[in-house]
């Protein structure tokens, strides 16, 4: 029966990393050189003038949030279009009466963001090596921090999905919620320069702690709890994880 199941998880994986990777043009470059203007704009030309931060020049203080700010769009994306996808062609109906227990179903698609966000966040790191040289403090902070923020997103990714009636609605959270939340995230700046009451709000919005965790594992650096920050990752991740079970578990918007 485990090897099954093995087969099964495989195989969701194997149609979701085939689907991003045939439309590659589409998933992977558009992040790729939005990246790279980052890098020019904010990285070269404005760089320049704002000087050192944090003890380090300013395009090595943007560059792991700008990798981190492509993993969580992508993971995030990636789970979304296509679990809604199937779910509005009627496809999902076929893995809801499989015999495949539902947390398959969601290892699968969530595997599937999770492939797309870190093979994004390793081209964008490529990129990045034409403009800084990036030197890595700790490989276990990067990897952690990376594996699971993008289980994170991919999995509010899947929640999205199940919500979602119309192909509207799956804009709707990235557009009014997910980006304004990784700008105001520090990723262009350290919120140690913020005046002490916005430094509080700012340590309201999670996406802080995972740009920081990220940051420290190749700067050093951090302006929050690294404590606060995975013991916040692991718990989204298992509350994120427990919702979609049960909605999934129930059908709750899955079945007609």
């Amino acid at each position: 029966m485990c090897n099954l199941y093995w087969i099964a998880l495989k195989s969701i994986w194997r149609k979701e990393v085939t689907r991003f990777l045939r439309i590659w043009v589409q998933t992977l470059i558009p992040p790729v050189i939005t990246m790279s203007l980052y890098f020019i704009i904010f990285g070269n030309l404005i760089g320049s003038r704002v000087g050192n931060m944090g003890g380090f020049s300013y395009m090595s203080f943007i560059v792991p949030g700008l990798i981190m700010m492509s993993v969580i769009t992508n993971s995030y994306t990636n789970v979304c279009s296509s679990f809604f996808s199937a779910k509005f062609q009627r496809n999902i109906e076929e893995l809801l009466v499989a015999p495949v227990p539902t947390h398959i179903l969601i290892c699968g698609y969530v595997g599937g963001g999770v492939i797309r966000g870190i093979l994004t966040g390793i081209l964008v790191t490529i990129v990045s090596l034409f403009f800084v040289r990036l030197e890595v403090h700790s490989w276990l902070f990067v990897i952690c921090t990376l594996l699971l923020t993008s289980i994170l997103f991919s999995l509010a990714g899947l929640l999205n999905a199940v919500f979602a009636k119309t192909f509207d609605d799956i804009s709707i959270i990235p557009t009014f919620v997910l980006t304004p939340l990784t700008y105001l995230g520090g990723v262009f700046y350290s919120i140690t320069m913020l005046p002490t009451f916005w430094q509080w709000v700012s340590k309201l919005n999670p996406i802080v702690y995972m740009i920081n965790g990220f940051r420290y594992g190749f700067l050093g650096v951090t302006d929050v709890s690294l404590w606060i920050t995975f013991s916040m990752l692991i718990l989204f991740v298992t509350v994120l994880y427990i919702i979609a079970w049960r909605l999934i578990e129930s059908g709750r918007g899955l079945r007609s």
